[in-house]
């Protein structure tokens, strides 16, 4: 009986698939993370400029209000009116009784617009309010 010679193992090529899974959650993960970090800043608030403010570190899921130069409220890239507001930050409140939220005017926002935000922060039981400056170039 004749048997053949076993041919020589060939090396495997270069695989496709695995590199292609990789560059996708790549993908999607940095779209995920550019979509977080543009959800706090709308593009029409110019905060003032500051002396002494000091950058602080970003908390995962702490609350943005923008108040544009027009006084209207911005929260989550949606227009909130009084009472949406105040219903939307008691019911942050109960979740997390410390929640921080940090107050963007823009730089030609009349201070009543500042006033009116800093009340219903109160009534719906926020007291850990910051204002976010820029820093001096």
């Amino acid at each position: 009986m004749r048997f053949r010679e076993a041919m020589p193992p060939q090396p495997p090529g270069m695989q496709i698939a695995p590199m292609v899974d990789i560059v996708f959650l790549l993908l999607i993960f940095f779209l995920m993370t550019w979509n977080f970090s543009r959800s706090e800043m709308e593009l029409d608030v110019k905060v003032p400029k500051a002396q002494e403010g000091k950058e602080s570190r970003r908390a995962v899921g702490e609350v943005i209000l923008n108040v544009k130069a027009d006084g209207k409220v911005v929260m989550n890239r949606r227009e909130l009116n009084a009472a949406d507001l105040e219903a939307a930050l008691a019911k942050i409140a109960t979740l997390y009784p410390d929640q921080a939220v940090i107050l963007r005017g823009d730089e030609n926002v009349d201070y009543r617009h500042i006033v009116e935000v800093l009340d219903i922060c109160r009534r719906a039981n926020i007291w850990n309010v910051a204002f976010a400056t820029a820093r001096v170039e």
